[in-house]
């Protein structure tokens, strides 16, 4: 079945695999307060249908599976990203930001997609929730164009959110110009989702240092496996990148797994076996620590 194809059930069947199914613990324990910036969650579509100018179906990827796996890896704090297939409709992520208790032993923060047509009112609601920033997705259809961001960046400027952008910066010209304007931070997804074979010279890759050594921008140490060349850890060909970005400023630096790993090139990774690739690369424990712990309490604001 295509994704265009409208089943009997009105239920889609799944385009792309799951997450892995047993996550292994990684090979040390990280730092109090490590947060994994970058995770989505999915279905059931009976109550959070998919809209239907979208890349793929994804099978559901639960908040309880998804609290297993923190558990599993070592951290405390997470973030929620809306991915394009919900387009505007936040209703699944602020639905899990919602049952936060006082007694979680998580905390979480989450980033939406919205429009210019979205009030100051639910603007301001979705703060109180935990919603932190905006997101523009380049690569996949479905989400914000950058347009439309440069409008909405003025509105959300006032609650101290960011600009968070899925893009290829191999790819999206003017880059530095471009994120300058905002009156945001802005924050880059997936080392900047540009594949390995185009090498840390790159122009776009470049733009990317500068903007980080500007100190208005962030990046994800997420995703080698997007930009890897290889199929199975370790993606030592993503290290120059890992690396460059992380010697450039450490202090803009932010970890995540991007589970449930949608819309991938290669194998669906284990978790624990991505977390290790990180420990791998930082086996300074302060460095560990500011780029786990440090960056993203202050960057989400997380309390404590």
């Amino acid at each position: 079945m295509t994704v265009n194809q409208k089943p009997t059930s009105g239920i889609s069947e799944p385009t792309i695999p799951g997450p892995h199914p047993a996550p292994s613990k990684p090979l040390s324990a990280l730092p109090r307060g490590a947060c994994d910036t970058h995770a989505h969650l999915f279905g059931p579509q009976s109550r959070y249908p998919y809209q239907p100018n979208r890349s793929y179906t994804p099978p559901d990827a639960s908040e309880e599976a998804y609290r297993d796996l923190l558990h599993t890896l070592g951290f405390q704090r997470a973030v929620l990203v809306q991915p394009s297939v919900y387009g505007t409709d936040n209703r699944r992520m602020l639905d899990a930001l919602a049952r936060r208790r006082a007694d979680d032993d998580i905390q979480w923060r989450g980033i939406a997609v919205v429009d210019n047509r979205i009030s100051d009112a639910e603007l301001e609601r979705m703060h109180e929730a935990g919603v932190r920033g905006v997101r523009v997705n380049l690569v996949f259809p479905g989400g914000l164009t950058f347009a439309d961001v440069e409008l909405l960046s003025r509105r959300i400027a006032g609650l101290g959110w960011h600009v968070q952008l899925l893009v290829d910066v191999s790819r999206f010209e003017r880059l530095v110009e471009r994120l300058d304007r905002l009156p945001t931070d802005s924050v880059v997804d997936h080392m900047g989702h540009i594949p390995t074979h185009r090498g840390i010279e790159h122009p776009g890759f470049r733009a990317l240092l500068e903007l980080l050594q500007g100190g208005r921008t962030w990046v994800k140490l997420t995703g080698p496996n997007r930009i890897t060349a290889l199929e199975h850890v370790p993606f030592h060909d993503v290290d120059p990148f890992f690396s460059t970005l992380l010697e450039a400023r450490a202090d803009r630096c932010l970890f995540g797994t991007d589970w449930p790993h949608v819309q991938l090139p290669g194998p669906i990774p284990d978790d624990g076996d991505l977390v290790n690739e990180f420990l791998r690369l930082v086996p300074d424990p302060s460095i560990r620590k500011q780029v786990l712990t440090d960056n993203p309490a202050r960057l989400y604001q997380f309390d404590g």
